[in-house]
């Protein structure tokens, strides 16, 4: 499984509790689209295996330097574009997606849970930790190998699962 998390906004470890704890335990892969806010939290991530992260506009000198602004990976057959939206309005976060030749872009910096379909469908997780105004949220994404394509969500802290969505790989 693919947890994906943003905006932490924490001083004090990853702030992680309920289903959102699980399915971090639980996942292959921790994507963190920025706003971690000190390089401690970002350890704590660190420590539950391997992490795809990048640093938003509100991550310390510390954290700026050990990760970079965008990223791209591979997860299963997709390609995976991550970045913390802080500098991208949607034209410009569709442009990062095509320009990566992504099959799904991650993003955050709104607190903002939501999937939106489109040539590069985007996914903004939310914020876990400091929703806002918004409900607190990360995604979970697995892969179907009959279906050839991951099965995605957006989850609550409390496991409420509030949006379903599916992410197809571009055909080659």
């Amino acid at each position: 499984m693919l947890v994906a998390l943003s905006d932490t906004h924490s001083n004090d470890g990853a702030r992680l509790s309920g289903r959102t704890a699980e399915a971090i335990t639980a996942a292959s892969t921790v994507v963190h689209a920025g706003d971690f806010t000190t390089a401690d939290v970002l350890d704590s991530f660190e420590s539950y295996g391997p992490l795809c992260a990048v640093y938003g506009n509100n991550d310390a000198p510390a954290v700026r330097t050990r990760l970079p602004a965008e990223q791209t990976f591979e997860w299963k057959r997709l390609r995976i574009a991550v970045v913390h939206g802080h500098e991208h309005t949607d034209t410009a976060l569709a442009m990062f997606a095509r320009q990566s030749n992504a099959d799904l872009v991650v993003f955050g910096h709104s607190h903002a849970p939501e999937f939106r379909e489109g040539i590069v469908p985007a996914l903004n997780p939310g914020s876990h930790a400091d929703p806002r105004w918004n409900r607190p949220a990360h995604a979970e994404l697995e892969w179907d190998k009959a279906a050839d394509l991951a099965r995605g969500r957006l989850v609550e802290p409390s496991g409420t699962v509030f949006e379903r969505f599916t992410v197809e790989p571009r055909a080659e």
